[in-house]
């Protein structure tokens, strides 16, 4: 199938769901078709697709955990088409495509490129859309944060993260959940004095209050900001006083302390 041209992006919605999860549609920009990436519940997706006059299309998984699938079921039907890991095809709902990472499939014309994301769950990935400028990362990168090591190890999560972390930096992050006010307040006691940090909590700070997300965000916000892509820079390892410590080696003592805040 021929690729759209680049100027015809999809257009990305943003639906909450839940207490704090993200699904997001990616919206077909030439006809009434409309793709999920997760289902944490059907009912505010179902509500958004009416709203908007638009028919499911595919259903796009990047983990098993139950507050990324568990509208599946409920919203699939006939034609739509369910795509997921193949590594994780045994535990996540019955799969219609099984992709693996470094595969490129297509939405409406335009490429996915399937992402090694695993880490906070093994066989875990990212959907990559370089024509809308955004990644889906589900619990892997996050907004201010990464996901828990709940299967994977540091090194693990720290070769995804900088898989990532390589996408052009005007990549929008869509990832799952609204956590990022948590997660400005723990950066300020691994990078006080960081003038991006400053910044981005002024900026989140602003937006909840006035009741928006913080997701999607922008790869060169986390970049600068985020102190796990920041356990490379030489300033962050001289703050947690591992100067000149190996890279993951850094990452694995910013996750250790995230996980006792």
């Amino acid at each position: 199938m021929t690729e759209a041209p680049a100027n015809r992006a999809p257009e990305i919605v943003t639906i909450p769901c839940r207490t704090d999860n993200y699904a997001f549609l990616v919206l077909d920009p030439e006809g009434t078709g409309a793709a999920l990436v997760d289902a944490p519940e059907a009912n505010p997706i179902a509500a958004e697709l009416e709203r908007r006059g638009r028919r499911l299309t595919d259903i796009l998984i990047t983990h098993h955990h139950g507050d990324h699938v568990a509208g599946v079921e409920a919203l699939r039907a006939d034609g739509v088409r369910v795509i997921g890991a193949r590594r994780d095809a045994h535990r996540l709902p019955a799969l219609d495509e099984a992709v693996e990472p470094g595969d490129t499939f297509t939405l409406f014309g335009h490429a996915v490129h399937v992402m090694e994301a695993s880490g906070h769950t093994m066989g875990h990935v990212a959907y990559h859309l370089p024509n809308a400028h955004a990644v889906f990362t589900g619990d892997s990168l996050m907004a201010m944060g990464c996901g828990r090591l709940f299967e994977g190890d540091a090194e693990t999560m720290w070769h995804t993260l900088c898989g990532l972390a390589a996408l052009p930096p005007e990549t929008i992050v869509c990832s799952g959940h609204e956590y990022t006010e948590a997660n400005c307040r723990f950066a300020e006691t691994v990078d006080a004095g960081n003038p991006a940090l400053e910044a981005r909590i002024h900026a989140v700070k602003a937006r909840r209050a006035a009741g928006q997300p913080t997701v999607p965000s922008q790869l060169a916000e986390e970049l600068a900001a985020n102190p796990f892509l920041r356990a490379r820079e030489p300033d962050m390892k001289e703050k947690l006083g591992m100067a000149g410590a190996e890279d993951a080696e850094v990452f694995a003592e910013i996750r250790r302390r995230k996980d006792a805040f």
